[in-house]
């Protein structure tokens, strides 16, 4: 038998890049810089980066320099909006780069995920991948391995960081120190000496928002207005949007105070932001800055957003006299109906919106646009001739508005209770999970106590809302005073105006029998 002999045959192909092991072809390398902030010592080290890979690269002859990819200022732990990055890959696996080089791991990415993904994808592709200071190799044997611990490091970091960042958020919150964006933000800039500074052209876009809102506009309806009138938004846009207008009513930071925390990160790794519901402490600064808008006045809009938004049925806001004219026999909204709209004898009238939606119907009349300014104009001549003694009345009432001393009382004491069962509870669950008790008996005791809460919860909003319908009652009976002491004679034509900040609505029973209802509470008939 002839002696065993085994003869080695070398490898002639490279089994990641699929070339021959003695070829000479240079390998297409690419450098990637990235740093997550703008200071400018985070701008040299980006530079740095850049001239670095730049000359590293052209200076092998074995290699050939196929580009510079980078980011500036974006952070590394997802890699979703990294453009530099996301182009690289691309170019990569279309067959335009063979080595990707960088400085290190977390500069690649700070997630385990995203990097272990990416570089898997890339070595399927007969692509490998270089990093300097851990001195990984992807097509190592061991390059996966080292690269899984480096990723898990540089995600702790991350983490680490999203920490502090975070606390040292929270900790300016708690200490009152209130932030703008003032690039984003309309009626405020940045003072020489870092103080929260009016810009007076800005400011009267923002007054004039809430007077719009308050004569009865929409926010829809506000939108389109300053679109027409040219003026840029916020972001120095052209077109205005209902989600600005909202943005700019309901900001606290036009009276004066700031609202801190109302969005917090809820995972450092996709950045996702959630509103702040109650899940971490909140913080309000009274009095930070000069206010473009009077308290009283934002109160007056925050109520009357409020009532708007809790209607039976949807605010048009189309016309001034949107959810204005109530019919008495249903107690439902007129409506604008077109007559002979396609003809000269085309005119807008206003009926009840439940006239035709069954058999019987309201018998409730008609009326035009001319009928319920004369209305309006009638009772408000009426109103003014016997002013003195409503704003007397008015006042009166109003301080009894203000006195909510019995509610805030009953209130506390509610807060107190829902506070004991609270924790009632949560001795009880944690008393059930620590000692055997019958299951029977300890899910008595706790539906009790929720019961109990549900019901203290129940009349601790209706106090709360009680409270705040007196405030918003007395702020805009205050509004009510002030225009119409501004009124020192008779009224002869229709005013959009003192029609939106008094009329509460007008109630039609049929012609001849119109009530103006204003907003302090006084009801005048028309005639």
């Amino acid at each position: 038998m002839a002696k065993r002999k085994v003869t080695t045959i070398p490898a002639t192909i490279n089994k990641f890049t699929a070339k021959p092991v003695d070829s000479k072809k240079k390998r297409r390398v690419a450098g990637y810089a990235r740093v997550s902030t703008d200071h400018e010592d985070q701008q040299t080290s980006y530079e740095a980066q850049v001239d670095y890979y730049t000359n590293y690269i052209k200076g092998r002859d074995d290699w050939e320099f196929a580009g510079l990819y980078s980011d500036e200022g974006i952070s590394a732990t997802n890699t979703k909006h990294r453009d530099g990055f996301n182009q690289m890959i691309a170019d990569a696996l279309a067959g335009k780069i063979d080595l990707i080089i960088t400085k290190s791991v977390s500069r690649f990415a700070r997630n385990t995920v995203d990097s272990l993904s990416t570089i898997r994808k890339l070595k399927e592709h007969n692509i490998e991948c270089y990093f300097e200071k851990e001195n990984i190799w992807t097509f190592d044997s061991k390059g996966e391995l080292l690269l899984t611990i480096m990723s898990s490091l540089a995600q702790e970091e991350s983490r680490s960081i999203s920490e502090n960042v975070t606390w040292g958020h929270r900790k300016r919150f708690a200490d009152g120190k209130v932030s703008f964006a003032y690039s984003r933000f309309l009626g405020y800039e940045k003072g020489p000496d870092g103080t929260i500074v009016v810009v007076p052209e800005q400011a009267k876009t923002v007054k004039l928002i809430y007077k719009l809102f308050l004569d009865g506009m929409t926010m829809h309806t506000i939108a389109g207005e300053l679109t027409k009138r040219g003026i840029k938004t916020p972001g120095g846009k052209d077109k205005w949007n209902q989600s600005t207008v909202r943005s700019i009513l309901t900001n606290e930071k036009y009276k004066g105070d700031a609202l801190l925390q109302k969005s917090y990160t809820v995972d450092f790794l996709t950045k996702k932001t959630k509103t702040n519901e109650g899940e971490v402490p909140q913080y309000y600064v009274e009095n930070n800055h000069e206010a473009i808008i009077d308290p009283q006045i934002f109160e007056l809009v925050q109520a009357e957003i409020a009532k708007r938004n809790k209607g039976k049925e949807r605010y048009s806001g189309v016309s001034i006299f949107s959810t204005k004219v109530q019919c008495a026999e249903c107690g439902g909204w007129y409506g604008p109906k077109v007559w002979h709209s396609n003809d000269k004898y085309r005119r807008i009238i206003y009926q009840c919106n439940n006239k035709f939606r069954n058999k019987t119907g309201c018998s409730t009349p008609h009326l035009t646009e001319y009928e319920i300014k004369e209305y309006f104009i009638k009772a408000m001549n009426r109103l003014i001739t016997e002013k003195d003694e409503i704003i007397a009345n008015t006042e009166m009432i109003r301080k009894m508005l203000c006195d909510n001393s019995e509610l805030e009382t009953k209130r506390d004491a509610l807060q107190g209770e829902i506070a004991v069962t609270v924790e009632l509870t949560q001795n009880a669950v944690v008393e059930n999970a620590r000692v055997a008790q019958d299951q029977d008996d300890y899910n008595k005791r706790y539906n009790a106590l929720v019961e109990r809460y549900d019901r203290l919860k129940a009349q601790y909003d209706e106090v709360s809302t009680a409270i705040t319908d007196n405030e918003a009652r007395y702020e805009q009976m205050g509004r009510f005073i002030t225009v119409l002491k501004d009124q020192t004679g008779i009224i002869t034509e229709f005013d959009d105006a003192i029609w939106g900040s008094l009329v509460e609505k007008i109630v039609v029973k049929s012609k001849e029998d119109v009530t103006v209802v204003f907003k302090d509470g006084t009801k005048i008939k028309a005639e």
